[in-house]
């Protein structure tokens, strides 16, 4: 593959990575550091919950290489409601937070929908239309995660296509797997990790998916993220991430010194 790859985890503060995937000593505030080193790409997931503060981003750029790439987890408060176009007094709070000082290190932005949220054509629509293509002079990318069996329809397809946003392809045992490419980047979250497993999916798993990502991408930017279903299987995210790097021959960059 020729395009941009992003491959990486949920977050990096995991007490259970200490001493495993984070070296023995290591300090916390360290980590991201490490993470950056190894991986090429992370998912913050804190957005999720709350707001973050600007040299909060500002911060985890300076401690990420050149091309190392931050997705980023938007707000529950956008995504989980009973009408999405509703959503734009919290988008503008969401987008507001501090993103553009993640400077080139920001990458896609994921819209988590609840599990039982139905398709629903106009208010998706409406919703779609909400999100922006730039902020702060930065151009942005936006993937969708629908987790209803609903969304798997040609309609939802289409809306996306339209407006060039992605799709998730999800890799879980109850949400819908789109393989449907729909924008200029194809976009993965893998997770069925399994803990009695090193690497959290059988290597002939691992190839089979490194396999099918890099012919949807065909050229294009690829991100994969490896994310443990609540805390099952999560501690081999990280190993699960670096041997899918390996399968596809990519190194990660080199991370600044600490300090």
């Amino acid at each position: 593959m020729s395009g941009k790859l992003g491959v990486g985890i949920g977050g990096w503060t995991y007490a259970p990575w200490r001493g495993d995937f984070y070296p023995k000593g290591l300090r916390q505030a360290d980590e991201l550091r490490h993470a950056a080193s190894v991986l090429t790409a992370i998912e913050i997931n804190a957005t999720y919950h709350s707001l973050q503060k600007p040299e909060s981003f500002a911060r985890w750029a300076r401690e990420t290489p050149p091309g190392f790439v931050f997705s980023v987890k938007a707000s529950r408060l956008c995504t989980n409601r009973r009408v999405l176009s509703d959503a734009g007094p919290s988008m503008a709070r969401f987008l507001g937070q501090g993103l553009s000082e993640l400077g080139d290190r920001l990458g896609p932005i994921l819209w988590q929908f609840m599990p039982n949220k139905r398709f629903e054509r106009d208010d998706m629509a409406r919703f779609l239309d909400l999100l922006p293509v730039e902020f702060a002079g930065r151009p942005l990318r936006h993937v969708l995660e629908p987790r209803h069996d609903s969304f798997a329809a040609p309609e939802f397809i289409d809306l996306c296509r339209e407006r060039g946003v992605a799709i998730c392809a999800s890799d879980h045992e109850s949400y819908p797997l789109i393989r449907t490419s729909t924008s200029d980047f194809v976009y993965a979250r893998l997770m069925r990790l399994r803990e009695d497993e090193l690497t959290g999916y059988p290597p002939n798993a691992l190839a089979i998916w490194a396999d099918r990502l890099s012919d949807a991408a065909a050229g294009r930017d690829l991100f994969v993220f490896f994310i443990g279903a609540g805390e099952v299987g999560k501690v081999r995210a990280p190993a699960a991430a670096q041997a899918f790097l390996d399968i596809l021959g990519c190194a990660p960059p080199v991370s600044p010194s600490a300090g």
